[in-house]
């Protein structure tokens, strides 16, 4: 995972070197502290999926070409088998894996995501341009956005403006699986 982490935080600092934006401008982006983003483009702190999002908007780039470092070549349709979407292992209590990573020019990211259950009650709190789509697949999960708190049981699904601050936590002890779409 650190190796990935480093990989990504490589990428994400050379795309800005090459287009020419300073870290302050990167850091407005991203709406954070410039010395905040210059630790995730050290490659010793996680990058959250909602900086690499903004960023790649920024760049006018695909998320998966951050995540990756390979440019989509699908136009059509791409296809994932089951348990081959790209694998973004980048926390411990959250596994994302991309459903169309290889699609050219996607209108939004759908992911497989997989919530660990954490040790007390932490929520790691995001946010990020655009709207997401949650639907639960297996377990239970508590979901936090803006003041308000949910429980979403297998089924259940949550469509909400993702730039509200929000996070969540399994329950029960066991992993909570669910579809993000980020639009």
């Amino acid at each position: 995972m650190d190796e990935q982490i480093r990989q990504i935080a490589d990428r994400l600092r050379g795309m800005r070197e090459v287009l020419d934006i300073s870290p302050d401008e990167a850091a407005k982006t991203c709406a954070i502290a410039k010395e905040q983003y210059l630790d995730f483009e050290s490659g010793d702190v996680d990058i959250p999926v909602s900086i690499l999002h903004r960023m790649a908007h920024k760049f006018n780039l695909d998320l998966t070409t951050l995540l990756t470092g390979e440019e989509p070549h699908m136009h059509s349709y791409t296809l994932t088998r089951k348990d081959k979407g790209t694998i973004v292992d980048r926390r411990k209590a959250y596994k994302y894996q991309a459903l169309a990573g290889n699609f050219q020019n996607r209108k939004g990211d759908p992911f497989l995501v997989t919530v660990e259950q954490k040790k007390g009650l932490t929520v790691d709190y995001n946010s990020h341009p655009g709207q997401e789509f949650n639907y639960l697949i297996e377990g239970r999960l508590k979901i936090f956005i803006g003041s308000k708190e949910m429980i979403l049981e297998p089924g259940d699904s949550i469509y909400f403006n993702s730039g509200l601050p929000h996070g969540m936590l399994a329950l029960e002890n066991k992993p909570a699986i669910f579809l993000a779409f980020i639009l």
